[in-house]
């Protein structure tokens, strides 16, 4: 295909970008306002034009008459936004390891049981679960390895998981992070900064779409979804939030990003601070 091919802009009629919207919405309960159009052709056309498609209705029938786990793969992985930092809303790390740490492991300890059973969903590029690892190794100290503490951080996008995975960000990342923190858990490669193996392999890493059931046998104390269901619209949101509450345990926290809001009239969580709610 020539180049020329390839440079010349596509477009999206209405018809077109309805039929997308809708797809996203079913498999990903993400919700594609109209103001969203460019931001469509913008992230697909030049995918698109590499693999032949002549317009955006050639691809949503591909999507529809040939699904394949890859196809959808890689149009989550295009359109959905991952923006994250360390330290990102730092009140929540505070509460975590200042109020959450202390007051659960005295529960903990008084259960006979060493199970920290924690879930980062939509971790993006997990500086958020890594984060959370380098409290707990901070309070913990010495005693860590004598409590199961490790993390599951799931997320839709493959592109954001494999770079979490790797574990190498640029400083500016980093650079909200507590000092004491950047000194013991990351170290220098080249221009970056890498996390160290010992808060690696503590997170475990696994691709997951929050519309699918939930597969856990056992209920979490602390869920972080943060950032995440301002792409959702309420129906999705309020389910999401029902999902959430049945895999806590009584007295569990649940973390959101600060523009987003738990309901408080279902009485299914009370709020705690601002973006942090707890399971009634």
């Amino acid at each position: 295909m020539s180049d020329n091919i390839l440079s010349r802009p596509m477009t999206i009629d209405d018809d077109e970008f309805q039929l997308l919207r809708d797809l996203v919405y079913q498999r990903f309960g993400i919700h594609l306002s109209e103001q969203k159009k460019s931001l469509v052709v913008g992230r697909l056309q030049k995918d698109l034009q590499s693999k032949g498609f002549k317009s955006f209705g050639d691809y949503y029938t591909h999507l529809t008459k040939n699904p394949s786990p890859d196809a959808f793969s890689n149009l989550i992985n295009r359109i959905s936004t991952n923006y994250s930092f360390f330290y990102r809303e730092n009140a929540h790390f505070d509460y975590f390891s200042q109020t959450l740490l202390p007051e659960l492991v005295a529960r903990l300890r008084k259960q006979g049981s060493n199970d920290v059973r924690i879930w980062c969903a939509g971790c993006s590029t997990c500086e958020e679960p890594y984060t959370l690892v380098m409290l707990m190794l901070e309070f913990f100290g010495l005693d860590y390895a004598s409590w199961d503490a490790g993390i599951l951080a799931t997320d839709i996008s493959e592109r954001v998981l494999t770079v979490g995975r790797h574990g190498i960000y640029p400083a500016e990342r980093v650079s909200q992070a507590p000092k004491n923190l950047q000194e013991r858990y990351f170290k220098k490669h080249g221009a970056e900064l890498a996390v160290v193996e010992s808060v690696k392999k503590e997170v475990v890493i696994r691709r997951f779409n929050l519309m699918n059931p939930f597969p856990f046998k056992r209920p979490f104390q602390v869920i972080f979804c943060r950032n995440v269901m301002i792409y959702f619209d309420k129906v999705t949101r309020d389910s999401l939030i029902r999902r959430f509450h049945a895999v806590l345990e009584p007295g569990g926290y649940l973390f959101v990003g600060h523009s987003e809001t738990v309901s408080r009239d279902n009485g299914l969580f009370a709020y705690v601070q601002p973006a942090l709610y707890r399971k009634i």
